[in-house]
């Protein structure tokens, strides 16, 4: 190669790192095979990628710059020692920056955020129905106190690695049919960190956190159910090298209670009463879910543990009685019904003289024999099929 390496990149002999990359750049899209097959830009494109290899090693610069050989006696043409930067070229078609520099990512940091934690606990029907207050134990990574989250031992830190110079990352030359490919590759000796820790911290082992068992107490609030997922900010793990910690999220679990069942905000229970009190009526005592919270708790502050439910006469069984503003308090405001279900109990067991009220009440009714009345039931699928076809 007999012409000015300087002249190949069309560059002045005083040009920066920032000039020769932009040269080298706008070169490689005019130049390179895949863009340009003509035989004679492939020739050109290996001058323009010995070029650039020579004036961006400050080393090898510097001895051409003295009139020295700085391809070591090789011989010139596209392919045979044309070492060029595998990223230089990325760089060139998609716009990659390295400023100038032709460095990669640079070294990862040692200081991370955590990750997040979840816990499940499981809390009772008027708990979630009102909210609670409860006290939790969680075991986490917490900054080691030793360190204080450095990762070095005490009067000692982390130092620059010898072997990749602090840049975290070394790089590996391969050969390819585009000549010598440089790849950078996360430095061994230091993990990619860029540095070193000659003496780790004996109680975190370098890491800047050990685990710890802690206390906290979680703010439940009125409403949730099964699922919900409560966040503690910043309660979670904490990073690497000390780093900020991630967030807790509690998941809540709601305990099945004996008496009512949740469904949405709506609360349901079924309430058994005898065939005469079902004819006649009645009225009965019924508990309400607030009977279940303590009482003096700061979320309930007027406690109604009971109300009378009226069994009207007659009630037949299954019936349903909707009482409004008695279930569950919702998220966004508002509360839900409470559904309760009548199911009327016939006797199974029959003395003489209650067996002889009830006939003499059968005769006087006139249902001694009675015929009942019998109405379709539900159709099957097939049924509902073959209907739909015949109309």
């Amino acid at each position: 190669m007999s012409q000015d390496l300087y002249e190949i990149l069309g560059v002045s002999r005083d040009a920066d790192d920032a000039e020769l990359k932009k040269a080298y750049r706008r070169l490689a899209r005019q130049y390179h095979p895949d863009v340009n097959p003509d035989p004679a830009a492939q020739e050109r494109f290996g001058e323009v990628s010995r070029a650039y290899e020579v004036l961006s090693d400050p080393q090898k610069r510097a001895a051409y710059d003295r009139g020295g050989d700085p391809f070591g006696g090789g011989a010139g043409g596209f392919g045979q020692g044309a070492g060029f930067s595998f990223t230089d070229i990325m760089d060139a078609f998609f716009g990659g920056g390295g400023q100038g520099t032709g460095t990669g990512r640079g070294p990862r940091p040692r200081v991370r955020r955590g990750q997040d934690a979840l816990i499940r606990l499981e809390i009772e029907l008027a708990e979630a129905a009102f909210g609670v207050s409860r006290e939790i134990k969680v075991d986490t990574a917490v900054t080691c106190s030793a360190c204080a989250g450095e990762g070095a031992a005490p009067g000692s830190h982390a130092v620059p690695c010898e072997t990749c110079r602090g840049q975290g990352e070394v790089a590996h030359v391969q050969r390819s049919f585009l000549g010598e490919i440089r790849t950078l590759r996360p430095c061994a000796a230091c993990r990619g960190f860029g540095s070193v820790i000659p003496d780790p911290c004996r109680e975190c082992s370098g890491d800047g956190r050990v685990r710890s068992r802690r206390s906290l107490t979680v703010k439940i609030p009125a409403g949730v159910d099964t699922g919900t997922r409560v966040q503690l900010a910043e309660q979670g793990e904490v990073g690497p090298g000390g780093g900020p910690a991630g967030d807790l999220y509690v998941e809540i679990h709601v305990a099945a209670h004996p008496v009512f069942k949740r469904q949405g905000d709506d609360l349901h229970c079924t309430v058994t009463v005898p065939m005469t009190a079902a004819a006649l009526g009645t009225t009965i005592e019924m508990p309400t879910l607030e009977a279940d919270v303590v009482e003096g708790s700061e979320q309930v502050t007027d406690l109604e543990t009971s109300f009378e439910l009226d069994i009207r006469p007659g009630t037949q069984s299954g019936t349903e009685q909707v009482l409004r503003g008695r279930g569950v308090p919702g998220l966004r405001g508002g509360r839900g019904d409470l559904v309760v279900t009548i199911a009327v109990e016939t006797p199974t067991r029959l003395d003489a003289r209650q067996e002889e009220l009830l006939h003499e009440l059968a005769a006087l009714r006139g249902e001694e024999s009675p015929e009942g009345s019998v109405k379709p039931g539900a159709k099957s699928v097939f049924g509902r099929l073959r209907d739909a076809f015949n109309h």
